[in-house]
């Protein structure tokens, strides 16, 4: 009988606390999960986040960006060593503060997704839960979607919602939202990690 096929290895990419990082190396530990999170990568030094990591086991790294003094580039192309080097398989954004450049997003196309706190296309960029509100809507939620070059523009891969309820502000929405993303986010990796979905042609193919 031939060996099971090893599981890809993710790198998760932070800037803060990790708490979507946690949710996700918490899924990774059950049986048939079909990734392995093997790496925690911060671009801020002394990130929460990191501790969180290095707690539950996963080894992590720092790659500062304001060593680079603006040169986008160049810290990507450190980070990209780093994942290079750790084996990484798939990249994923939790609360990663960067706009990743084209060259990056090329680099790992196919092989990055990130989670943003919308029903994407809808309020795209920062502050969506006070976008939300300023709208009007009555449900909101969160979209894991794969990374391409426009900003929060890749293909959805998942999607959950939320009600807006009368009385809500930004923190009560968002903490709504956040139990959903944490729930939401490993469902969207095993997808990708299993292949059950892939980016072809800038259009996600379902199997």
């Amino acid at each position: 009988m031939s060996a099971a096929a090893p599981r890809p290895r993710v790198g998760i990419l932070i800037s803060g606390r990790g708490s979507n990082m946690v949710s996700l190396a918490e899924a990774a530990r059950a049986d048939g999960f079909p990734a392995e999170v093997a790496l925690v990568l911060s671009n801020v030094p002394g990130a929460g986040g990191l501790d969180r990591a290095e707690a539950l086991g996963i080894a992590t790294a720092t790659v500062d960006h304001r060593a680079f003094k603006g040169d986008r580039e160049a810290f990507e192309r450190a980070m990209d060593e780093v994942l290079r080097l750790n084996q990484i398989d798939l990249v994923v954004l939790a609360g990663f503060m960067r706009i990743m450049t084209p060259w990056f997003v090329r680099r790992w196309e196919g092989r990055m997704i990130n989670i943003h706190p919308s029903l994407l296309p809808l309020f795209k960029g920062t502050h969506t839960h006070r976008q939300a509100l300023e709208a009007g809507v009555t449900e909101h939620g969160c979209s894991v979607h794969y990374v391409v070059p426009e900003l929060d523009a890749g293909p959805v891969i998942k999607q959950a919602k939320v009600p807006v309820l009368p009385g809500d502000d930004e923190d009560t929405l968002a903490a709504r939202v956040l139990v959903q993303e944490h729930l939401l986010y490993p469902l969207a990796l095993a997808d990708v990690a299993s292949g059950r979905a892939a980016l072809v042609d800038g259009t996600i193919v379902r199997r």
